[in-house]
C-alpha cells in the first residue's frame, strides 16, 4: 500500500481542521464553558462526542464508500441524487458560504466600527467583496489548497487562538463558577446536544471529495491508501479540534465571575480578548473570525464546485467557483435572511438523515449490507425530520410531541430504530443475500 510521509499527512489534516472550524465553532465552546462552570469537563466530553465524533465518522464512512453519492445510493438511486444535491446546496451557496461571510463581519468587524457607519450596508458590501475575492483566488488553484491551508492559513489561525489562551494563563481572568440550568443537571447530555447542533457532520460529508482529490494530487492513487490516509488525516484534524475546543471552553468557564453571563459565545470571546489585550484586541478578534470563516468558505466552495463539475461536466470547476462566489456575495448582502428561512428547515430535515446514513454505513458489516435496513430506516427517519422541518413554517403536528427526545431535537431516534428493525425483519423474510461493490469511483474533476 502507498505511504504518505508525516509532513504531507499533517498538512492535509490542518486543511481539514480549517475547513471545519468556522465562526460557529468559535462561538459554541465559550458559551458551553461559561454555562457549565465546574461541570465543564463533563459537558465538553458530551460536546466532543457529537461535534468532533460525528464529523470524523462522516469522513470515515465517505472514504470507505467512495463518495457521498455512492454511500447514499445504498438507500435508493433517486434518493442518492436528491439527497446529495440538497446537502451541497443547503450547506453551501444557500446557507454555509454566505452565512460565513456575514458572521465574520458581524462578529469580527461590525462591533468595532465607528458609530457613523451605523445602519450603513456599505461596510458589509466592501468586506464581502474582499472576503470572497480572497476565497475566489484560493479556490482557483485547488492543487495549492493543502499547501496554503496547512502552511499559512491554519497555523495563523491556531497561533491566534493559542495566544489568547496562553495570555489568559499569565493574566488570569477568573475562576470556575457553579453550572447553570441543564448543565447542572445533565451536563453530558446538554454538551452532546450543543455539539449536535453545530451540524458539522453535514459539512464533513461535503468535504470528502476535497480530501480525496487532495490526496490524489499528493500522489496517493491506490484505493486502500486513499481510504487509510483519509481516515488518518480526519482523526488528526479531530485531535486539533478537541484541543482548540478545550481552550475555548476554558476561556468561557473562567469568564463568568468577571463578566457575568453574556448573550452568546461571541460576546464572551470579545470580553475576554478586550480584557487581555485592550482595544488592540479588536484587530486580533477580527482576524480570528475572518480566518475561521474564510477557510470554511473555501472548503465549501471547493467541495461544491468539484461536485457540480462532476455532476455537469460541461460546466468547468472554475466556472462553478465563479457562479458560487457571485451568488454567495449577493446572498450575504441582500438575501441572507430570506435564504435562512428555507435553508435552516432544509437542514433540519436532512441532518437526521445524514446521521442515520453514517451510522448505518459504520454498522454495514453488522447488518451485512441489508439494503432494506437502509431503506426502511431512512423512510422512518425522513418522515419525522421532514414534519419537524415543516413545523418551522407554522404547521402543527401534535403527534411529534409524543416521540421520546423530541423536545431535545432528537425525535427521529426511536423511529429510526423501528425502521432498522423492520428492515432486518423484512430482509430475513425475503431470505436475500446482499452484496456491494467495493470499487472506489473516480474523483477526477475538470479544473
Amino acid at each position: 500500500m502507498e505511504k504518505m510521509d508525516r509532513k504531507k499527512l499533517l498538512l492535509v489534516s490542518l486543511m481539514i481542521f480549517s475547513m471545519f472550524f468556522g465562526a460557529g465553532n468559535l462561538i459554541f465552546p465559550p458559551q458551553l464553558g461559561q454555562l457549565s462552570g465546574t461541570n465543564m469537563i463533563v459537558a465538553l466530553g458530551g460536546f466532543l462526542i457529537s461535534a468532533v465524533g460525528l464529523p470524523v465518522l462522516a469522513i470515515v464512512v465517505v472514504a470507505k464508500a467512495g463518495g457521498l453519492h455512492i454511500l447514499a445510493s445504498r438507500v435508493h438511486g433517486k434518493f442518492a441524487f436528491a439527497f446529495t444535491v440538497l446537502i451541497y446546496l443547503s450547506i453551501g451557496p444557500f446557507l454555509g458560504i454566505p452565512r460565513a461571510a456575514s458572521l465574520a463581519f458581524e462578529m469580527g468587524i461590525s462591533p468595532f466600527m465607528p458609530s457613523s457607519f451605523a445602519g450603513s450596508r456599505l461596510p458589509l458590501f466592501i468586506y464581502t467583496l474582499v472576503f470572497f475575492g480572497i476565497a475566489f483566488w484560493l479556490c482557483m488553484t485547488p492543487t495549492k489548497l493543502v499547501s496554503r491551508f496547512g502552511k499559512i492559513l491554519t497555523p495563523s489561525l491556531l497561533i491566534l487562538i493559542i495566544s489568547v489562551f496562553v495570555c489568559s494563563l499569565f493574566k488570569p481572568i477568573g475562576a470556575f463558577s457553579s453550572p447553570i440550568g441543564d448543565y447542572a443537571q445533565s451536563p453530558l447530555l446538554k454538551g452532546f446536544l450543543e455539539g449536535y447542533m453545530t451540524m458539522d457532520a453535514i459539512a464533513a460529508l461535503n468535504f470528502g471529495i476535497v480530501i480525496t482529490v487532495a490526496l490524489k494530487q499528493m500522489g496517493i492513487k491506490e484505493e486502500k491508501a486513499l481510504i487509510s490516509n483519509s481516515i488518518k488525516s480526519g482523526a488528526i484534524a479531530g485531535l486539533f479540534l478537541i484541543i482548540i475546543y478545550g481552550m475555548l471552553a476554558y476561556l468561557g468557564a473562567v469568564s463568568k465571575v468577571r463578566f457575568g453571563i453574556t448573550e452568546n459565545g461571541a460576546q464572551t470571546l470579545t470580553n475576554v480578548v478586550f480584557y487581555l489585550f485592550g482595544h488592540k484586541g479588536s484587530v486580533l478578534l477580527g482576524l480570528i473570525f475572518s480566518l475561521a470563516c474564510l477557510t470554511t468558505s473555501v472548503g465549501l466552495l471547493t467541495s461544491c464546485s468539484q461536485y457540480f463539475a462532476k455532476l455537469m461536466p460541461k460546466v468547468s470547476y472554475k466556472a462553478w467557483v465563479t457562479i458560487l462566489v457571485v451568488s454567495s456575495t449577493v446572498f450575504a448582502n441582500v438575501g441572507l435572511t430570506n435564504i435562512l428561512k428555507f435553508s435552516v428547515p432544509a437542514l433540519t430535515a436532512i441532518y437526521p438523515m445524514a446521521i442515520v446514513l453514517m451510522i448505518l454505513a459504520f454498522a454495514d458489516d453488522f447488518i451485512k449490507g441489508n439494503t432494506y435496513v437502509y431503506l426502511f430506516t431512512m423512510v422512518c427517519t425522513s418522515f419525522v425530520s421532514i414534519l419537524d422541518a415543516l413545523s418551522q413554517f407554522g404547521l402543527k403536528f401534535g403527534m411529534l410531541n409524543y416521540l421520546p427526545l423530541y423536545s431535545k431535537g432528537l425525535g427521529w431516534i426511536v423511529p429510526a430504530l423501528v425502521g432498522a428493525l423492520m428492515g432486518i425483519g423484512y430482509g430475513a423474510l425475503k431470505g436475500k443475500t446482499f452484496e456491494r461493490s467495493k470499487t472506489l469511483k473516480s474523483n477526477k474533476v475538470n479544473v
